[in-house]
């Protein structure tokens, strides 16, 4: 179980760190002048290949061997429940930032510096709150409407 971890802890920083270095990434692809900014018909973005070739394989190296995790230790706590339900918003953040790729190579640059900020101040902030779950391991509150 703990190889299924430490895979788990890599592909997440690997995952966490190229999800938020793609703004800063796309913010540089709008501030280049047009002539370097056209790529060949044949060949995709760099934002797109950190997305397809590092950031999505490392969200899915990380969330199964989260899993293998989960699955091997045979625990359904709280804590875990939390932070399987931040992972699930995790996954869709991750989801739009795809989206903002698609917007840079289409070239609606409108908002991009607003939205890759937001979406990279909510990837911390769910990441942060991950991170306090699995550490703290809290129990059911008090005034929890149900039980595990």
């Amino acid at each position: 179980m703990l190889w299924f971890l430490s895979l788990h802890i890599m592909a997440l920083l690997v995952w966490a760190a190229s999800v938020l270095y793609l703004p800063a990434l796309m913010i540089n692809i709008e501030s280049r002048s047009a002539t370097f900014a056209r790529t060949p018909h044949h060949h995709d973005s760099v934002a797109r290949f950190v997305y397809t070739h590092i950031a999505s394989p490392a969200a899915l190296l990380s969330i199964a061997a989260g899993t293998a995790v989960f699955w091997l230790n045979h625990s359904l706590e709280f804590w875990l429940v939390a932070k399987l339900t931040l992972v699930t918003a995790l996954a869709a953040l991750h989801a739009a930032m795809g989206m903002l790729v698609l917007r840079v190579e289409r070239r609606q640059l409108d908002r991009l510096h607003t939205l890759g900020l937001l979406l990279s101040a909510l990837f911390c902030a769910l990441l942060v709150t991950i991170l306090w779950l699995v550490l703290a391991k809290p129990d059911v509150p008090e005034s929890w409407p149900w039980t595990l």
